[in-house]
């Protein structure tokens, strides 16, 4: 499976939750609901996957986890808050970093329209960027 691939079926698994459940809701219930519609459509993924911080070769066991790891390259961060802000872009800037990975998905869903709670974030070895998804 492809990367394009791979983001447009996180993005129909957020829209499908999103679409039955609407905003308002804690993030943990839209996490355990993305869980169930991305296995339905057959996407491997960890959950509440565990990254260490690495400091001078040392690993540091620090707390930090990633929401969800989809197929072994797609960080995926879920949020649900009044509108998505910088330290949520730095939050999975830091994650893509950790992981090694370098595309993320940052999805808002306390909004109306699920398309305006999407980020796309690609960390680049120049410089680090955030688009809004386009959702074609």
């Amino acid at each position: 499976m492809n990367t394009n691939t791979i983001t447009e079926s996180i993005i129909g698994s957020a829209i499908a939750v999103h679409r039955a459940l609407g905003p308002g809701l804690l993030e943990s219930a839209y996490e355990h609901c993305m869980v169930i519609e991305m296995a339905a459509r057959g996407l491997r993924f960890e959950r509440q996957k565990l990254i260490p911080l690495v400091f001078r070769g040392v690993a540091i066991e620090s707390g930090y986890r990633i929401d969800l790891l989809v197929e072994h390259e797609v960080v995926v961060e879920l949020k649900s808050v009044a509108q998505l802000e910088e330290i949520h872009t730095a939050q999975i800037l830091t994650y893509l970093k950790l992981a090694d990975c370098r595309l993320g998905l940052l999805i808002n869903f306390n909004v109306p329209l699920l398309k305006d709670g999407i980020r796309r974030v690609i960390l680049s070895r120049s410089r680090p960027s955030a688009s809004s998804a386009a959702l074609r």
